[in-house]
């Protein structure tokens, strides 16, 4: 009988090592080592015996063994420079990483993902990633308006996939890419939810943003003052303010404008949880949407449809996006050139949470 406690102390089962699985197939180490490295000097009845035997016992190459030998680790990375706590709210990673994870399981790929604090201690992991050899290749979210990231995984020789980089620079439109990137159009975007909103007679409209310095957070705010400026509007009325993305900050944003002297009768916002955050400031002020204020979230959930009155919201197919980025990063690793792609451009989907502006 197993005394009280036992179980908490006992240890964690050996990992199976190459003289294991030599000592069960009955042959040579050595034999073991050219069976699982694709070498040849044994049979391939030999050969068939040893890999049944090392799955039977779970083996599995070591890290630093695959390094020396100059294999693939058989697992690409994914880092999040971003507040943690504004993780658990976000719908978008989420979907991105669920179509990203359906194509790496297909090639049975490993995903190694880690949140970190900063932009700094994001390159220096992916340093001691390629020093170690954990990785084949990385896939970059948010990039920067002057980002470090491409020149330094450029330098590494770390393949890698920039997911909603910029687009391609008009200018220089044959110039060669740093990364592979695939890119959404948010100018094209924007001028869709203002196209909707002008339509409906509005002339105040703010942008709760999201993060200062991403590009996409960027281009998103030019797009606004430049769609505005072409229909006449006025740059003072209409305008971004920028945030953290997380409901706290979509709240209190909110809670400023409608102080305002002049508030502003229609709000974009770009994540759902800060849209729904603003919807109940809205509420618990007793101000009607869309009566009095109009609402429009930048992504889709089921937060949006679900909500009261279901909001106005971008649609796009972000695991889709996923799936874009993770096949191209395969792609990559597989001779293909650094090349940019660009995903299917959002469309917006009217919902009651706008309506013609208060007169």
């Amino acid at each position: 009988m197993t005394a009280p406690g036992e179980a908490a102390r006992r240890k964690p089962a050996r990992r199976p090592t190459i003289k294991d699985i030599a000592r069960r197939a009955g042959v040579s180490e050595s034999a073991v080592s050219f069976a699982l490295n694709d070498r040849p000097g044994v049979s391939e009845d030999t050969r068939a015996r040893i890999r049944k035997v090392a799955d039977e016992l779970g083996w599995q190459a070591n890290s630093a063994a695959r390094a020396l030998s100059g294999e693939r680790a058989g697992c690409l990375g994914l880092v999040l420079a971003r507040p943690a706590r504004t993780l658990g709210v976000e719908s978008f990673f989420l979907q991105l990483v669920s179509g990203i994870q359906e194509v790496f399981s297909a090639r049975r790929t490993a995903l190694l993902f880690q949140v970190v604090e900063d932009l700094d201690t994001e390159c220096a992991l992916y340093r001691r990633w390629w020093a170690e050899r954990r990785v084949d290749g990385v896939l970059v979210v948010d990039p920067r308006t002057d980002d470090p990231r491409p020149a330094l995984l450029t330098a590494l020789g770390l393949p890698a996939v920039a997911i909603g980089g910029p687009a391609p620079d008009a200018a220089e439109p044959s110039a060669a890419p740093l990364l592979t990137t695939v890119w959404a159009d948010d100018a094209a975007a924007m001028a869709r939810i203002l196209d909707h909103l002008h339509g409906l007679g509005h002339r105040r409209i703010v942008h709760i943003a999201g993060l200062p310095g991403l590009a996409h957070t960027a281009r998103r705010i030019h797009s606004l003052r430049t769609e505005a400026a072409r229909r006449g509007l006025d740059a003072r009325q209409v305008r971004s303010i920028t945030t953290d993305y997380s409901d706290a900050e979509g709240a209190e944003a909110t809670r400023r404008l409608l102080d305002a002297a002049e508030p502003p009768t229609a709000l974009i916002y770009d994540n759902d949880v800060m849209a729904i955050a603003g919807a109940s400031v809205a509420a618990g002020r007793g101000i009607p949407v869309p009566g009095r204020l109009s609402i429009v979230a930048w992504d889709d959930s089921p937060l949006c449809r679900v909500a009261h009155p279901p909001l106005t919201a971008l649609v796009r197919d972000t695991a889709g996006f996923g799936r874009l980025a993770a096949g191209e990063l395969l792609a990559l690793l597989d001779g293909g050139p650094a090349r940019t792609t660009e995903g299917e451009l959002p469309h917006l989907e009217p919902r009651e949470s706008t309506g013609p502006s208060p007169a």
